[in-house]
């Protein structure tokens, strides 16, 4: 709202009068609006960008429950070996034990029961570097998950292991758009050519303004006015070979191009590893059968080897060797096993899919191993 006079001299005539004729007061609202084609793929690239940023967070969250499940299952292998060290440290004692008694008996030779005594302390030693390794990797693990190291925690948890069953093709054509840098590629492509788009129409399309106005006057009598306008723009330079907008369009074409170059690539890689990860399952599923075997064979030897012994016709060497053996069969079978299931999460974190829907979907019966 304006307030002014009208139709009075200042320095001429009478000069400056104050009438209420004079007098006029006036209000005006104006509206301008701008229409560009080039604005839905301005929208639609925010909504990609939202998209994008909701995928890294979850993959980001994927990936930390792989690896500290990994640490977790590690952890657990760990205390297992503990508890086989133990049970070697046991044996051991016990025969020591069995040795005194049978060398105060004149059974045996003072060279016996000084040869359990040393595997007695090199038990001994094993369980503690064993324990101080636990120890330490527990702290670590502990501090991941944002405790404190004094906290007191048990592992509750066993690897319960599963064939894998599933062919490599079968997965790739599942499961392969579904992995977070697939699509991650694919909405760049995207985001690329709503950003190609977006330029071509600010800068080659015509622009339309839109302006409209009203006012109006208190004055007797009562007057307002109403005005609008359009105006096109047609722009020029972009359609001239050579010109910073013409070559600016060229080079979100080579933008575009490559990046669907890069999605190629990674295609490539991620076949390549969900075809890697199935070989090495199926070959890591034979080292865990003859480990198994492995085992059962150092444990019968270690039976046969202790009766040997108490019945004279055994060194106690050998007797030692067998319980190593044994002791080293069971700790191979717990390797072999930790190792093939790292193997299945990685294959599950290849594929995008959760480790334990991984085992549901393709594992195998235990009457069918």
């Amino acid at each position: 709202m304006t307030t002014g006079f009208a139709n009075t001299p200042l320095f001429s005539g009478d000069g400056f009068e104050l009438k209420d004729n004079n007098l006029r007061n006036s209000a005006g609202i104006g509206i301008s609006l701008g229409l560009n084609a080039g604005l839905p793929y301005l929208m639609n690239n925010i909504r990609l960008a939202h998209q994008t940023n909701l995928l890294k967070y979850e993959d980001a969250r994927k990936q930390l429950s792989i690896q500290i499940t990994k640490r977790f299952y590690s952890l657990i292998a760990e205390k297992n070996n503990l508890l086989l060290l133990e049970e070697v440290l046991n044996l051991a004692q016990r025969q020591f034990e069995r040795n005194e008694i049978s060398f105060r008996n004149g059974l045996v030779r003072e060279l016996a029961v000084i040869q359990s005594r040393l595997a007695v302390e090199n038990a001994r030693y094993n369980l503690s570097a064993a324990s101080t390794a636990y120890a330490n990797n527990m702290g670590e693990f502990l501090a991941l998950l944002g405790a404190d190291n004094g906290d007191q925690a048990i592992l509750l948890g066993e690897i319960n292991i599963t064939k894998i069953n599933a062919g490599a093709d079968e997965l790739i054509g599942r499961y392969l758009p579904e992995r977070p840098d697939i699509t991650s590629a694919k909405r760049e492509i995207e985001r690329l050519e709503n950003a190609e788009r977006q330029a071509f129409f600010q800068s080659r399309a015509p622009s339309l303004s839109l302006s409209m106005d009203w006012s109006m006057s208190k004055f007797n009598p009562f007057t307002d006015s109403f005005g609008a306008s359009a105006r096109l723009s047609i722009p020029i330079d972009p359609w001239i070979p050579g010109t910073s907008k013409e070559q600016s369009g060229r080079r979100a074409a080579d933008s575009i191009e490559k990046a669907k170059l890069d999605l190629s690539i990674t295609e490539d890689s991620a076949k390549t590893q969900i075809r890697s990860l199935c070989a090495l399952l199926a070959n890591s599923w034979d080292s865990i059968v003859i480990a198994r075997l492995g085992l059962e064979a150092a444990e019968i030897g270690y039976q046969l080897t202790d009766q040997g012994f108490r019945s004279g016709t055994i060194e106690s060497l050998v007797l030692e060797d067998a319980r190593n053996n044994m002791a080293n069969a069971r700790y191979r079978l717990l390797q072999t096993e930790l190792s093939y299931f790292n193997m299945i999460l990685d294959l599950s974190a290849a594929i995008n899919m959760d480790w334990k829907n991984l085992i549901e979907t393709f594992g195998v019966p235990s009457e069918e191993k």
